[in-house]
């Protein structure tokens, strides 16, 4: 019974998706798919059901999956006993967010969360939040940042910071829906709409006629536009704090606060590093956005 085949069956209980931990174990679905079955050979059992449109572990299989671990766990200690270390398990995280939080926010922490827990290895994927919630669902994240409304009860998530929003533009005077008629509106898509969280605050809701509505499918290229003068958008406060106090943009109705959602660590239900990844999520809060 071979240490790979047990890496492989590891990685399949955690993702529940074989193209996806054969892709985590940098193997080939061909090759990932032979592990598995020379290790249920092995052990004279199956250890996972697959349909088309599902993997999951069998009784055998979850009987198997805390003793496959603590052998991994084991070789690790057996490492570094070897080299005279004394100190925690090595483990690796992958964390997915968007390229903005990423750049201005998540990427700077890593030092400070590195010396914090040198046994810990953070890696980061960036994309947007369609993308990064697909990847978790697949298992090829352990976890995300994000700000998307949860519903899924395949999914926990903790708290981090609340995101606030502030309606901006560039050397523009707005005071209501009659003054916006000859400008432009810029937003994410029309599916993530962060003009909603603005006009959620509103008493009475009625039409901003805007010239015309761009979509440019982040923050960052939301900024850049409304930089350039003409242009409208609602923004987290934390991205556009430099601009406003530089006066680069101003703050459009300032007396209306638009509804604020909240940025979350969210991971899979049942997931092997729920332990780490809460506390993970206590050092982010303390953590400040920027």
């Amino acid at each position: 019974m071979d240490l790979d085949s047990i890496r492989c069956f590891d990685a399949a209980a955690t993702t529940l998706n074989f193209k996806s931990a054969a892709a985590r174990v940098h193997l080939s679905p061909a090759a990932f798919s032979s592990r598995i079955q020379g290790l249920e050979a092995e052990l004279g059992t199956s250890l996972f059901r697959r349909t088309t449109r599902r993997v999951e572990l069998t009784d055998a299989g979850w009987r198997v999956l805390p003793r496959a671990r603590a052998v991994l766990d084991e070789l690790t200690r057996l490492r570094d006993a070897a080299s005279g270390l004394d100190r925690p398990l090595s483990f690796e995280l992958l964390l997915g967010t968007r390229y903005e939080l990423g750049q201005s926010w998540l990427c700077p922490a890593l030092i400070v969360l590195e010396r914090a827990r040198p046994e810990r290895t953070l890696h980061l994927y960036c994309g947007d939040t369609p993308d990064l919630m697909a990847r978790l669902g697949r298992g090829e994240l352990d976890a995300v940042v994000a700000s998307a409304r949860l519903t899924s009860p395949a999914l926990r998530y903790a708290a981090l910071h609340p995101e606030d929003y502030v309606f901006v533009g560039h050397r523009t005077r707005v005071r209501g829906p009659s003054d916006v008629t000859k400008l432009t509106l810029v937003d994410v898509s029309p599916d993530l709409p962060l003009f909603r969280y603005f006009l959620d605050a509103l008493a009475d809701v009625v039409p901003w006629p805007f010239a015309q509505v761009e979509y440019m499918g982040g923050i960052g290229n939301i900024r850049q536009r409304v930089l350039r003068g003409g242009r409208v958008a609602v923004l987290p406060r934390y991205f556009v704090a430099d601009d406003l106090r530089k006066r680069r943009m101003v703050r459009l109705m300032p007396k209306v606060e638009p509804k604020s959602d909240t940025f979350r660590l969210v991971w899979r239900t049942g997931h092997p590093r729920e332990a780490e990844l809460l506390a993970l999520a206590e050092e982010l809060r303390k953590l400040p956005l920027r």
